[in-house]
């Protein structure tokens, strides 16, 4: 059960990677916004393993709490970069 646990983690924690690396070439402010919000959903999905996997594990639980907070942490940058990212593009829209 702990392994399929893992490989959950594993997706979810190397998607947000690449989501990270595809924010940072992004071609609009759009598909920044975009990146950005997937990286947060795939980083709160790893919150969600973690969590999990405490239960499943109960040795593994103070390892994933580090790792949790870590991923709480990326998860705030990246939700307060989709909202910038989202108010510049609307303040730049708006007529003047």
């Amino acid at each position: 059960m702990t392994a399929s646990l893992i490989r959950q983690i594993v997706r979810a924690g190397t998607s947000v990677g690449a989501n990270m690396c595809e924010a940072n070439d992004a071609v609009s402010r759009k598909d920044f916004r975009n990146k950005m919000g997937i990286c947060r959903k795939e980083a709160s999905e790893v919150k969600h393993w973690l969590r999990m996997i405490s239960t499943a594990e109960p040795t593994m639980a103070d390892k994933a709490r580090d790792i949790w907070q870590e991923a709480n942490e990326l998860n705030l940058i990246f939700a307060k970069s989709f909202h910038t990212a989202g108010r510049e593009s609307s303040e730049t829209d708006s007529p003047k």
